[in-house]
């Protein structure tokens, strides 16, 4: 009797411990801040739910990702902070319009959501439009799913008139972030994909001169000095000159470039690698991810951590959208569309530029955007002409999605 009564109290201290043992994962909701968590790997990812930006994700206390000063500054000014959606396009148009099914569309310039001459990155990003669907943990992960039904907004209609929704998933597992994109096609024609993401990124231990980056791509695409594509390609190597697995990013200034045929793995994935004394972060993409862009520039010796340093404000990085409205309404006068712009190969760069000499110690840290895309800079207008050829589209009524995910190791 002594036994089943001992017997039973340990199994009563078993069955009051399983919960708290069990309880690896969590997510739970704080305002409009959905923070996931992943107490064994100790990651911490916070999503901005009515934006479906992870403005942070942190492991072991460490930032991975350009992060705002606060969750208010960063539905002020979201920038590139966080894991920016780039929609309905990814990165640059040689002209105020795009082709789709052989045909024009003309961007409304006097909206303010879509800028020229080059316009850039979309206008979906900073939107407050996107509507919570869930929150959940349990004993696989935590995660939380965002939707925006983009076709009942009328000035994203305007510019880009196909009628669909956008759902995004924030999956925290074992360690890695997963992000999940569903594009439904809502509308009677195909609906080309163009989507990309901007997460900026840098590790918790020296500077971008210390840094190396391992890239699974073979093609680098040449392009002019506005960041447009001819459509010539080279092998990375040759335009690194160095392997692909092991880019010193301290050898070179401005790196701006888009990669295609990426080297998969046998679940067709590919990833890109940043590392610098034991610690490693990834950047794994799917499949449908066709091309990632690499962003980096010099270290400066002024303040700061580096951010759009010889880069792409001036270029129109970064135009979003604050809500619906959008910057530039109140302009004196009516925007003048313009373009295509003229692709000359011989203004090619077909080498990485050299290295900026520094003056005395850097004081910035330093950063690589490892940017997943579903297809390369100018996809739409350089499909049109032939010369882009990998073009996804989504058929009326069906849908489109990928992941890809991001992991740490040594931290």
């Amino acid at each position: 009797m002594r036994y089943e009564r001992v017997a039973l109290v340990f199994t009563i201290a078993l069955a009051m411990a399983a919960p708290a043992a069990a309880q690896r994962y969590t997510a739970t909701q704080n305002g409009d801040v959905i923070e996931l968590r992943d107490t064994t790997a100790d990651m911490t990812v916070s999503v901005v739910a009515k934006m479906s930006n992870a403005y942070q994700i942190q492991v072991k206390g460490h930032d991975l990702v350009n992060t705002a000063a606060s969750v208010e500054a960063f539905e002020e000014r979201p920038g590139l902070s966080g894991v920016p959606l780039l929609a309905p396009f990814a990165n640059r148009l040689d002209q105020t319009a795009f082709y789709a099914n052989g045909q024009k569309y003309n961007f409304d310039l006097e909206l303010g959501n879509v800028r020229g001459p080059i316009p850039s990155t979309g206008y979906v990003n900073g939107s407050k439009d996107w509507q919570l669907v869930e929150f959940k943990a349990d004993a696989t992960g935590a995660w939380v799913t965002n939707k925006l039904d983009f076709y009942r907004i009328p000035i994203f209609m305007k510019q880009f008139p196909f009628a669909h929704t956008i759902t995004m998933t924030y999956r925290v597992s074992n360690g890695t972030l997963e992000v999940h994109t569903r594009l439904d096609n809502l509308s009677a024609q195909p609906m080309p994909v163009v989507i990309g993401f901007h997460p900026i990124f840098h590790l918790p231990d020296g500077n971008r001169n210390d840094w190396t980056v391992s890239a699974d791509a073979k093609t680098h695409w040449i392009e002019i000095p506005e960041r447009l594509p001819t459509g010539e390609t080279q092998p990375i190597e040759n335009f690194f000159k160095a392997d692909r697995q092991s880019i010193h990013l301290g050898q070179y200034g401005l790196i701006d470039d888009v990669f295609t045929d990426l080297v998969r793995d046998a679940d067709g994935r590919a990833t890109m690698r940043l590392s610098y004394n034991g610690k490693e972060l990834d950047e794994t993409l799917g499949p449908k991810f066709h091309t990632v862009l690499l962003w980096s520039t010099p270290l400066t010796s002024g303040g700061g951590r580096g951010f759009g340093a010889g880069g792409r404000g001036a270029r129109g990085r970064g135009q979003g959208a604050a809500g619906r409205g959008g910057p530039g309404r109140g302009a004196a006068a009516p925007p003048t569309p313009s373009g295509p712009f003229p692709v000359d190969p011989a203004k090619g760069v077909r080498t990485a530029p050299a290295a900026t000499p520094l003056s005395g110690a850097p004081s910035s840290v330093g950063f690589i955007a490892f940017e997943p895309m579903v297809a390369i800079t100018n996809a739409l207008n350089l499909a049109q002409t032939g010369v882009y050829k990998d073009l996804q589209s989504i058929p009326p009524g069906g849908s489109w999605e990928e992941s890809f995910w991001i992991t740490t190791k040594g931290f």
